[in-house]
Protein backbone atom coordinates (compact mmCIF):
# COMPACT_ATOMS: atom_id res chain seq x y z
CA UNK A 1 0.00 0.00 0.00
CA UNK A 2 1.27 3.79 -0.90
CA UNK A 3 0.36 6.53 1.42
CA UNK A 4 0.74 10.31 -0.03
CA UNK A 5 0.67 13.10 2.58
CA UNK A 6 1.19 16.60 1.65
CA UNK A 7 2.26 19.82 3.50
CA UNK A 8 -0.72 19.66 6.53
CA UNK A 9 -0.74 20.86 10.64
CA UNK A 10 -2.21 18.77 13.26
CA UNK A 11 -4.17 19.26 15.97
CA UNK A 12 -6.35 17.52 18.39
CA UNK A 13 -5.56 14.51 20.88
CA UNK A 14 -3.96 11.35 20.66
CA UNK A 15 -3.69 8.07 21.94
CA UNK A 16 -0.58 6.05 21.93
CA UNK A 17 -0.90 2.36 21.20
CA UNK A 18 -0.06 0.51 24.25
CA UNK A 19 3.42 -0.73 24.25
CA UNK A 20 4.71 -3.44 21.79
CA UNK A 21 7.48 -4.39 23.60
CA UNK A 22 5.74 -5.02 26.88
CA UNK A 23 2.57 -7.04 25.02
CA UNK A 24 5.32 -9.19 23.43
CA UNK A 25 6.49 -10.13 27.35
CA UNK A 26 3.39 -10.18 28.79
CA UNK A 27 1.47 -12.54 26.29
CA UNK A 28 4.72 -14.61 26.32
CA UNK A 29 4.64 -14.45 30.56
CA UNK A 30 0.73 -15.80 30.68
CA UNK A 31 1.66 -18.59 28.30
CA UNK A 32 4.59 -19.36 30.98
CA UNK A 33 1.51 -19.43 33.91
CA UNK A 34 -1.75 -21.61 34.34
CA UNK A 35 -3.48 -18.27 32.93
CA UNK A 36 -3.51 -15.34 32.81
CA UNK A 37 -5.47 -11.97 31.34
CA UNK A 38 -3.31 -9.63 29.28
CA UNK A 39 -5.08 -6.04 29.91
CA UNK A 40 -4.92 -3.26 26.98
CA UNK A 41 -2.62 -5.41 24.87
CA UNK A 42 -1.55 -4.19 21.41
CA UNK A 43 -3.06 -6.47 18.64
CA UNK A 44 -0.92 -5.83 15.59
CA UNK A 45 1.56 -8.18 13.19
CA UNK A 46 4.14 -8.95 15.74
CA UNK A 47 2.72 -10.07 18.93
CA UNK A 48 0.07 -11.71 16.75
CA UNK A 49 3.10 -13.95 15.95
CA UNK A 50 3.57 -14.31 20.02
CA UNK A 51 -0.15 -15.35 20.20
CA UNK A 52 0.37 -17.74 17.73
CA UNK A 53 3.49 -19.13 19.22
CA UNK A 54 1.80 -19.50 22.66
CA UNK A 55 -1.00 -21.68 21.37
CA UNK A 56 1.76 -23.98 19.25
CA UNK A 57 3.09 -24.55 22.68
CA UNK A 58 0.02 -25.36 24.02
CA UNK A 59 -1.68 -22.40 25.36
CA UNK A 60 -4.67 -20.66 24.28
CA UNK A 61 -5.31 -16.96 23.55
CA UNK A 62 -8.81 -15.75 23.27
CA UNK A 63 -9.13 -12.36 22.28
CA UNK A 64 -11.66 -10.37 24.25
CA UNK A 65 -13.11 -6.44 24.02
CA UNK A 66 -10.49 -5.46 26.63
CA UNK A 67 -7.67 -7.81 26.54
CA UNK A 68 -6.36 -11.14 26.28
CA UNK A 69 -7.92 -14.49 27.56
CA UNK A 70 -4.63 -16.76 27.86
CA UNK A 71 -4.42 -20.63 29.21
CA UNK A 72 -0.79 -21.11 29.25
CA UNK A 73 1.31 -23.97 29.41
CA UNK A 74 2.33 -23.72 33.12
CA UNK A 75 5.91 -23.89 32.63
CA UNK A 76 6.20 -26.60 30.60
CA UNK A 77 5.60 -26.15 26.39
CA UNK A 78 4.82 -28.72 24.14
CA UNK A 79 6.50 -29.60 21.24
CA UNK A 80 4.55 -27.72 18.52
CA UNK A 81 2.35 -29.91 15.87
CA UNK A 82 3.87 -27.43 12.98
CA UNK A 83 6.30 -25.01 12.18
CA UNK A 84 6.08 -21.93 14.44
CA UNK A 85 6.19 -18.75 11.71
CA UNK A 86 7.64 -15.83 13.62
CA UNK A 87 6.31 -13.58 10.19
CA UNK A 88 8.90 -9.93 10.64
CA UNK A 89 8.60 -10.54 14.67
CA UNK A 90 11.85 -10.33 15.90
CA UNK A 91 11.05 -10.57 19.41
CA UNK A 92 9.20 -13.06 18.65
CA UNK A 93 11.68 -15.23 17.39
CA UNK A 94 14.37 -14.68 19.92
CA UNK A 95 12.05 -15.20 22.62
CA UNK A 96 10.60 -18.05 21.68
CA UNK A 97 13.13 -19.57 20.52
CA UNK A 98 14.61 -20.14 24.28
CA UNK A 99 11.21 -20.89 25.18
CA UNK A 100 11.53 -23.86 22.58
CA UNK A 101 14.94 -25.01 24.44
CA UNK A 102 12.28 -26.23 27.27
CA UNK A 103 10.34 -28.29 24.73
CA UNK A 104 11.06 -32.62 24.90
CA UNK A 105 11.36 -32.51 21.03
CA UNK A 106 12.34 -30.17 18.10
CA UNK A 107 10.83 -27.23 17.40
CA UNK A 108 10.99 -25.32 13.93
CA UNK A 109 11.11 -21.80 13.77
CA UNK A 110 11.03 -19.60 10.54
CA UNK A 111 9.80 -16.23 9.46
CA UNK A 112 9.43 -13.64 6.41
CA UNK A 113 12.70 -12.59 3.80
CA UNK A 114 13.82 -9.66 6.68
CA UNK A 115 13.67 -11.69 9.68
CA UNK A 116 15.35 -14.78 8.17
CA UNK A 117 18.32 -12.13 7.16
CA UNK A 118 18.82 -11.43 11.19
CA UNK A 119 21.58 -12.70 13.24
CA UNK A 120 20.17 -15.43 16.07
CA UNK A 121 23.85 -17.15 16.59
CA UNK A 122 24.67 -15.81 19.93
CA UNK A 123 21.34 -17.09 21.36
CA UNK A 124 21.65 -20.30 19.42
CA UNK A 125 25.16 -20.88 21.07
CA UNK A 126 23.84 -20.32 24.37
CA UNK A 127 21.26 -22.88 24.31
CA UNK A 128 24.20 -25.34 23.27
CA UNK A 129 25.77 -24.14 26.17
CA UNK A 130 22.83 -24.98 28.14
CA UNK A 131 22.58 -28.64 26.89
CA UNK A 132 20.06 -27.92 24.09
CA UNK A 133 20.51 -28.45 20.06
CA UNK A 134 20.07 -24.88 18.51
CA UNK A 135 20.78 -24.83 14.82
CA UNK A 136 20.85 -22.51 12.05
CA UNK A 137 19.29 -24.95 8.89
CA UNK A 138 21.23 -22.32 6.85
CA UNK A 139 24.15 -22.97 8.87
CA UNK A 140 24.69 -18.93 8.98
CA UNK A 141 23.07 -17.94 12.38
CA UNK A 142 19.69 -17.19 10.97
CA UNK A 143 15.96 -18.97 10.72
CA UNK A 144 15.01 -21.31 9.90
CA UNK A 145 15.98 -22.85 13.03
CA UNK A 146 16.00 -26.23 14.66
CA UNK A 147 15.84 -26.43 18.33
CA UNK A 148 15.97 -29.20 20.68
CA UNK A 149 15.34 -29.81 24.82
CA UNK A 150 14.53 -30.09 27.30
CA UNK A 151 17.65 -27.25 28.64
CA UNK A 152 17.87 -27.65 32.82
CA UNK A 153 19.43 -24.16 32.97
CA UNK A 154 23.33 -23.94 33.77
CA UNK A 155 25.62 -20.47 32.99
CA UNK A 156 25.73 -19.32 29.65
CA UNK A 157 28.15 -16.70 28.19
CA UNK A 158 27.28 -13.95 25.43
CA UNK A 159 27.80 -10.72 23.98
CA UNK A 160 25.30 -8.23 25.51
CA UNK A 161 26.08 -5.65 21.81
CA UNK A 162 24.00 -7.51 19.39
CA UNK A 163 20.31 -7.69 20.92
CA UNK A 164 18.78 -7.08 24.26
CA UNK A 165 16.58 -9.72 23.12
CA UNK A 166 18.75 -12.43 23.57
CA UNK A 167 18.73 -11.89 27.74
CA UNK A 168 15.31 -11.66 27.17
CA UNK A 169 14.43 -14.64 25.93
CA UNK A 170 17.04 -16.39 29.05
CA UNK A 171 15.28 -14.79 32.00
CA UNK A 172 11.87 -15.61 30.68
CA UNK A 173 12.50 -19.40 30.07
CA UNK A 174 15.28 -19.51 32.71
CA UNK A 175 12.66 -19.41 35.72
CA UNK A 176 10.92 -22.37 34.35
CA UNK A 177 14.05 -24.43 34.45
CA UNK A 178 15.93 -26.89 36.73
CA UNK A 179 18.89 -24.70 37.63
CA UNK A 180 18.12 -21.88 36.78
CA UNK A 181 20.34 -19.51 34.60
CA UNK A 182 23.22 -17.46 34.75
CA UNK A 183 23.99 -14.96 31.98
CA UNK A 184 27.57 -13.99 31.81
CA UNK A 185 27.55 -10.60 29.15
CA UNK A 186 31.22 -10.97 27.11
CA UNK A 187 30.66 -7.15 25.87
CA UNK A 188 28.96 -3.94 27.33
CA UNK A 189 25.25 -4.54 27.10
CA UNK A 190 23.18 -2.53 24.32
CA UNK A 191 19.65 -1.21 24.54
CA UNK A 192 19.77 -1.95 28.30
CA UNK A 193 16.32 -0.24 29.34
CA UNK A 194 14.64 -2.94 27.07
CA UNK A 195 15.84 -5.89 29.56
CA UNK A 196 15.10 -3.71 32.37
CA UNK A 197 11.34 -3.82 30.76
CA UNK A 198 11.73 -7.72 31.27
CA UNK A 199 12.37 -7.73 34.76
CA UNK A 200 9.20 -5.42 35.29
CA UNK A 201 7.09 -7.44 33.93
CA UNK A 202 8.64 -10.70 35.06
CA UNK A 203 8.31 -9.50 38.87
CA UNK A 204 4.90 -8.53 37.90
CA UNK A 205 3.89 -11.99 36.84
CA UNK A 206 5.77 -12.86 40.39
CA UNK A 207 9.24 -14.27 38.88
CA UNK A 208 12.60 -13.20 40.96
CA UNK A 209 15.22 -12.34 38.36
CA UNK A 210 18.02 -10.32 39.12
CA UNK A 211 20.84 -8.32 37.75
CA UNK A 212 24.65 -9.01 38.97
CA UNK A 213 28.14 -7.92 38.21
CA UNK A 214 28.51 -10.46 35.01
CA UNK A 215 25.27 -9.91 33.56
CA UNK A 216 21.96 -11.42 34.97
CA UNK A 217 20.52 -14.06 36.67
CA UNK A 218 17.14 -16.07 37.27
CA UNK A 219 16.49 -19.03 39.27
CA UNK A 220 15.12 -22.12 38.72
CA UNK A 221 12.09 -23.66 39.82
CA UNK A 222 9.82 -20.68 39.63
CA UNK A 223 5.94 -20.75 38.46
CA UNK A 224 4.40 -17.36 36.58
CA UNK A 225 1.45 -16.30 38.97
CA UNK A 226 0.43 -12.35 37.26
CA UNK A 227 -2.78 -12.69 40.38
CA UNK A 228 -5.16 -12.38 37.59
CA UNK A 229 -4.15 -9.95 35.15
CA UNK A 230 -1.54 -7.33 33.46
CA UNK A 231 -2.23 -3.97 32.08
CA UNK A 232 0.31 -3.38 29.24
CA UNK A 233 1.32 0.34 29.29
CA UNK A 234 1.87 2.69 26.34
CA UNK A 235 3.84 2.53 24.01
CA UNK A 236 7.07 5.39 23.86
CA UNK A 237 8.25 4.23 20.44
CA UNK A 238 5.04 4.70 18.66
CA UNK A 239 4.53 7.96 21.35
CA UNK A 240 7.83 9.26 19.50
CA UNK A 241 6.38 10.10 15.78
CA UNK A 242 2.84 11.61 17.79
CA UNK A 243 5.64 14.10 19.35
CA UNK A 244 7.27 14.32 16.37
CA UNK A 245 4.25 15.26 14.39
CA UNK A 246 3.27 17.75 17.19
CA UNK A 247 6.99 19.20 17.66
CA UNK A 248 6.61 20.26 13.70
CA UNK A 249 3.13 20.59 12.21
CA UNK A 250 1.05 21.21 15.55
CA UNK A 251 -1.08 24.22 14.54
CA UNK A 252 -2.06 24.53 17.93
CA UNK A 253 -0.73 21.99 20.41
CA UNK A 254 -0.90 18.10 20.18
CA UNK A 255 -2.18 16.49 23.04
CA UNK A 256 -0.64 12.59 23.58
CA UNK A 257 -2.73 10.77 26.08
CA UNK A 258 -1.50 7.08 27.60
CA UNK A 259 2.39 8.40 28.22
CA UNK A 260 2.34 6.75 31.78
CA UNK A 261 6.07 7.01 33.15
CA UNK A 262 7.72 3.14 32.69
CA UNK A 263 10.83 1.45 32.27
CA UNK A 264 10.51 1.97 28.15
CA UNK A 265 13.78 3.42 27.48
CA UNK A 266 12.26 5.36 24.96
CA UNK A 267 10.57 7.88 27.08
CA UNK A 268 14.26 9.50 26.32
CA UNK A 269 11.91 11.13 23.10
CA UNK A 270 10.72 13.63 25.46
CA UNK A 271 13.67 15.42 26.50
CA UNK A 272 15.28 14.81 22.95
CA UNK A 273 12.56 16.61 21.36
CA UNK A 274 12.46 19.42 24.16
CA UNK A 275 16.40 19.39 23.84
CA UNK A 276 15.91 20.49 20.23
CA UNK A 277 13.52 23.03 21.28
CA UNK A 278 9.83 21.88 20.72
CA UNK A 279 7.58 23.03 23.96
CA UNK A 280 7.06 19.59 25.66
CA UNK A 281 4.57 19.42 28.93
CA UNK A 282 4.75 15.85 30.33
CA UNK A 283 1.88 15.30 32.90
CA UNK A 284 3.00 12.02 34.39
CA UNK A 285 0.48 11.80 36.76
CA UNK A 286 -2.02 11.92 33.87
CA UNK A 287 -0.28 10.15 31.34
CA UNK A 288 0.07 13.26 29.04
CA UNK A 289 2.16 14.71 26.69
CA UNK A 290 1.37 18.27 25.88
CA UNK A 291 3.58 19.83 22.61
CA UNK A 292 3.91 22.88 20.06
CA UNK A 293 5.46 23.47 16.74
CA UNK A 294 8.53 25.08 17.70
CA UNK A 295 11.64 26.23 15.88
CA UNK A 296 13.85 22.83 16.06
CA UNK A 297 17.82 22.96 16.20
CA UNK A 298 19.69 19.51 15.84
CA UNK A 299 21.58 17.97 18.41
CA UNK A 300 23.61 14.76 19.36
CA UNK A 301 22.10 11.82 20.64
CA UNK A 302 23.53 8.76 21.61
CA UNK A 303 20.43 5.84 20.81
CA UNK A 304 23.49 3.06 22.32
CA UNK A 305 19.92 2.12 24.29
CA UNK A 306 17.14 3.04 22.54
CA UNK A 307 17.21 2.22 19.06
CA UNK A 308 14.07 1.98 17.67
CA UNK A 309 14.26 5.80 18.00
CA UNK A 310 16.94 6.14 15.33
CA UNK A 311 14.34 6.62 12.66
CA UNK A 312 12.45 9.56 14.55
CA UNK A 313 15.59 11.47 15.18
CA UNK A 314 16.87 11.23 12.01
CA UNK A 315 13.56 12.92 10.12
CA UNK A 316 13.85 15.19 12.90
CA UNK A 317 16.74 16.37 12.27
CA UNK A 318 16.05 16.78 8.70
CA UNK A 319 13.79 19.02 9.36
CA UNK A 320 15.41 20.89 12.26
CA UNK A 321 18.34 23.63 11.61
CA UNK A 322 21.73 22.67 12.06
CA UNK A 323 24.12 19.40 12.55
CA UNK A 324 22.11 16.18 14.29
CA UNK A 325 24.65 13.50 14.92
CA UNK A 326 23.15 10.27 16.17
CA UNK A 327 25.74 8.41 17.77
CA UNK A 328 26.41 4.31 18.99
CA UNK A 329 24.58 3.45 16.18
CA UNK A 330 25.78 0.19 14.69
CA UNK A 331 23.71 -2.50 16.20
CA UNK A 332 20.65 -0.18 14.76
CA UNK A 333 21.63 -1.75 11.16
CA UNK A 334 20.11 -5.13 12.74
CA UNK A 335 17.01 -4.19 12.90
CA UNK A 336 13.96 -5.03 10.36
CA UNK A 337 16.08 -3.69 8.33
CA UNK A 338 19.37 -1.47 8.19
CA UNK A 339 17.35 1.50 9.48
CA UNK A 340 20.97 3.56 9.36
CA UNK A 341 21.27 2.92 5.76
CA UNK A 342 17.52 2.81 4.72
CA UNK A 343 17.10 6.38 7.00
CA UNK A 344 20.28 8.17 4.74
CA UNK A 345 19.21 6.78 1.34
CA UNK A 346 15.26 7.99 1.73
CA UNK A 347 16.29 10.77 3.97
CA UNK A 348 18.43 11.93 0.47
CA UNK A 349 15.63 11.51 -1.55
CA UNK A 350 13.76 14.06 -0.20
CA UNK A 351 16.53 16.74 -0.14
CA UNK A 352 17.71 15.84 3.01
CA UNK A 353 21.73 16.26 3.38
CA UNK A 354 23.06 13.10 5.02
CA UNK A 355 26.43 11.67 6.26
CA UNK A 356 26.62 8.20 6.97
CA UNK A 357 29.48 6.11 8.93
CA UNK A 358 29.15 2.25 10.30
CA UNK A 359 28.30 3.87 13.58
CA UNK A 360 26.66 7.36 13.74
CA UNK A 361 24.50 9.04 10.73
CA UNK A 362 24.60 13.01 10.78
CA UNK A 363 21.94 15.04 9.54
CA UNK A 364 22.15 18.36 8.26
CA UNK A 365 19.37 20.45 8.55
CA UNK A 366 20.62 23.72 7.58
CA UNK A 367 21.64 21.61 4.70
CA UNK A 368 18.06 20.28 3.52
CA UNK A 369 15.94 21.42 1.68
CA UNK A 370 12.72 19.48 1.79
CA UNK A 371 10.79 18.21 -1.33
CA UNK A 372 8.35 15.82 -1.81
CA UNK A 373 9.24 12.62 -3.14
CA UNK A 374 8.36 8.76 -4.06
CA UNK A 375 10.15 6.91 -0.73
CA UNK A 376 10.38 2.99 -0.08
CA UNK A 377 9.14 2.30 3.62
CA UNK A 378 11.67 -0.43 3.20
CA UNK A 379 9.34 -2.93 4.58
CA UNK A 380 9.56 -1.59 8.48
CA UNK A 381 6.69 0.14 10.43
CA UNK A 382 9.36 2.35 12.23
CA UNK A 383 11.31 4.02 8.19
CA UNK A 384 7.51 4.56 7.06
CA UNK A 385 6.31 6.47 10.25
CA UNK A 386 9.61 8.47 10.56
CA UNK A 387 9.37 9.59 6.96
CA UNK A 388 5.88 10.12 7.38
CA UNK A 389 6.98 13.15 9.60
CA UNK A 390 8.95 15.22 6.85
CA UNK A 391 6.39 14.18 4.64
CA UNK A 392 4.36 16.83 6.95
CA UNK A 393 6.82 19.45 6.22
CA UNK A 394 8.20 19.05 2.90
CA UNK A 395 7.21 21.22 -0.54
CA UNK A 396 4.86 18.80 -2.64
CA UNK A 397 3.77 15.47 -2.51
CA UNK A 398 5.67 12.71 -0.39
CA UNK A 399 4.75 8.99 -1.08
CA UNK A 400 5.83 6.07 1.06
CA UNK A 401 5.64 2.86 -0.76
CA UNK A 402 4.93 -0.34 1.46
CA UNK A 403 3.22 2.34 3.95
CA UNK A 404 1.24 -1.42 5.22
CA UNK A 405 3.96 -2.56 7.80
CA UNK A 406 2.77 0.19 10.41
CA UNK A 407 0.30 -2.98 11.29
CA UNK A 408 3.25 -4.11 12.97
CA UNK A 409 3.44 -1.36 15.95
CA UNK A 410 0.66 1.27 15.01
CA UNK A 411 -1.86 -0.24 13.16
CA UNK A 412 -4.24 2.96 12.85
CA UNK A 413 -1.12 5.57 12.54
CA UNK A 414 -2.37 6.94 9.32
CA UNK A 415 -5.92 6.82 10.18
CA UNK A 416 -4.99 9.00 13.40
CA UNK A 417 -2.70 11.44 11.55
CA UNK A 418 -5.72 11.73 9.41
CA UNK A 419 -8.33 12.16 12.00
CA UNK A 420 -5.76 14.84 13.53
CA UNK A 421 -6.08 16.83 10.32
CA UNK A 422 -3.33 15.86 7.99
CA UNK A 423 -3.73 15.35 4.51
CA UNK A 424 -3.11 11.74 3.83
CA UNK A 425 -4.16 9.84 0.98
CA UNK A 426 -4.00 5.90 0.30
Amino acid sequence: MDVSLTRSTVKGTARAPPSKSYTHRAILAAGFAREAVVRDPLVSADTRATMRAVEGFGGTVDRGDDGLDVTGFDGQPAVPADVLDCANSGTTMRLVTAAAGLADGLTVLTGDESLRSRPQGPLLGALEQLGGRAESTRGNGQAPLVIKGPIAGGTVEIPGDVSSQYITALLMAGAVTEDGIDVDLQTELKSAPYVQITLDVLESFGVEATQTDEGFSVPGGQAYDPDGEYAVPGDFSSISYLLGAGAVAAEDELVVEGAQPSAQGDTAIVDIVERMGADVDWDRDAGTITVANSALSGVTVDVGDTPDLLPTIAALGAIADGETRIVNAEHVRYKETDRVAAMAEELTKLGASVTEHEDELVVHGDQSELAGATVDGRGDHRIVMALSLVGLVADGETTIQGAEHVDVSFPNFFDLLYELGADVRR
